[in-house]
């Protein structure tokens, strides 16, 4: 039998304030994970807050979606498809038996996102120990390290069980990391302004039920009584509070007055406050806002593009260098010329104009192929577009001085010129001219020559009106 949840957490663990590893249910749920504006905040409570989960969303989505495929480096550095290695069918298509590529993905990094960590078990089979299986633990997990560094990991799966795994049996995905080997939790590390967003839409949403009305004060002339009291408490129920009571009339009787409250300074920038939060979570997520459908007045249509942009470069390409590099820890420690990329050129592509001048720009260089552009588009490759294109005015300076002998030594023997007195460059290109002006001329005139003779074979009338 395991020991359990509380013993596997609290044991033997370096403890930081930014260390996922020393939480226990208290400081989960309990008393302990109350901010100061009152509310409790964890993982079921900020995945409420609507920024909480674009925000998550919005990173989970965006690494999900994108191609991942895995690739074989031959000794020239060229790379194609390893589509033979069993790694290719988990990451491209089918990491497990009920979970797709794309909800994998998803799921590990709503764990890293919120929580700093992601784990899935490395399934193996057979002799050479091949890869079979990829399953996300969404138990408890604990993360240790030896004296020599060495990396454990402890699951604590939903029957209380405790397993312990060594590192190479763990596919491990953390975030920003304070010790090396555990990544920092980001609910606690944002836990006031994810409580702060909280404790406002309570705030809103309290008010709303109210009738959108402040309170008021209801007094008397004299002391009332426990039955008038009650009665009193039953009438305000019906009359005062709530929805219901936004369009009623009140009577009194008694003396009885009310006062109702003021709007304060508070209440008028109740929603300034809610806006500022969104911003807040953002920033301490790593999001733009405006991915999260919040935009001041300063964005437009023509620098939504470049907000796009900045979200793959500056949000997503971090967590997909880091992905990358885990696959190549974890998945293929021993295997070099193995590599599991994503490709996020999809993401990049721009507008039709720009992508077009983008792969121009590729092709007409040389440093793109036809076939490659056609791939990035979803296009099938076409024969003879694999080879780039070279400009032929481009070059090193020993390859156009070499080229210019080669010229020069070809247009001589062209010349006749066997032993007399040897030729300069302006002799050369004097002459060279005359050659080409030459040439032209016969082929002017032969053209000439042609368009008569198909002249005279029309019948007079068909020539635009000429006899």
């Amino acid at each position: 039998m395991g020991r359990g949840l509380f013993g596997a957490l609290a044991s033997g663990l370096e403890s930081k304030a930014t260390d996922i590893s020393n939480l226990t249910w208290e400081k989960l749920f309990g008393e302990d994970a109350k901010v100061k504006s009152g509310v409790s905040v964890n993982i079921d409570s900020a995945l409420k807050v609507s920024t909480v989960l674009a925000v998550t969303r919005a990173l989970a989505n965006g690494v999900a979606q994108i191609p991942l495929k895995v690739f074989r480096e031959d000794a020239k550095g060229s790379k194609a498809l390893a589509k033979d290695h069993p790694a290719y069918r988990l990451l491209w298509r089918r990491p497990n038996d009920w979970m797709t590529s794309f909800e994998f993905r998803q799921l590990m990094m709503f764990h890293a996102v919120l929580d700093g960590n992601a784990y899935a078990y490395i399934g193996r089979g057979g002799v050479k120990r091949r890869l079979v299986e990829l399953i996300p633990l969404v138990g408890h997990v604990v993360t240790r390290q030896a004296a020599d560094w060495t990396i454990t990991y402890e699951v604590t799966a939903s029957d209380g069980m405790t397993s312990t795994y060594r590192r190479e049996d763990i596919l491990h995905l953390r975030g920003p990391s304070w010790n090396g080997f555990a990544g920092m939790n980001a609910l606690q590390l944002a836990r006031e302004a994810i409580g702060l967003a909280i404790a406002t839409e309570e705030t809103q949403a309290r008010m709303h039920g109210n009738g959108a009305k402040p309170g008021g004060l209801l007094s008397f002339d004299k002391e009332l009584g426990d039955k008038a009291k009650e009665r009193l408490k039953a009438l305000a129920q019906e009359n005062i509070s709530g929805l219901r009571s936004a369009f009623k009339t009140l009577v009194l009787d008694n003396g009885a007055k009310w006062t109702p409250f003021q709007m304060t300074g508070v209440d008028s920038q109740h929603l300034e406050t809610r806006k500022f939060q969104i911003e807040e979570i953002c920033r301490d997520l790593g999001v733009f806002p405006q991915m999260v459908g919040h935009s001041d007045k300063t964005a437009t249509f023509a620098s939504a593009e470049a907000f796009f942009l900045a979200h793959v470069i500056h949000s997503l390409a971090p967590w997909i260098e880091n992905w990358q590099q885990v696959f190549a820890r974890d998945l293929f420690p021993d295997e070099d010329d193995i590599s599991a990329e994503f490709s996020v050129q999809g993401l990049l592509r721009g507008d039709h104009k720009t992508r077009a001048e983008f792969y121009a720009s590729g092709i007409i260089n040389g440093y793109f192929t036809r076939n490659e552009v056609r791939g990035w588009e979803n296009l099938n490759p076409i024969d003879g577009l694999d080879e780039p294109l070279i400009p032929l005015n481009m070059g090193t300076a020993s390859e156009r001085a070499a080229m210019a002998k080669e010229v020069t030594a070809a247009v001589k023997s062209m010349m006749g010129h066997n032993g007399g007195p040897a030729l300069d460059d302006a002799e050369i290109e004097a002459k060279v001219g005359r050659v080409l002006s030459a040439a032209n001329e016969r082929r002017i005139t032969s053209a000439r020559d042609e368009l008569d003779t198909v002249l005279k074979t029309l019948p007079k009338g068909e020539t635009n009106g000429s006899a």
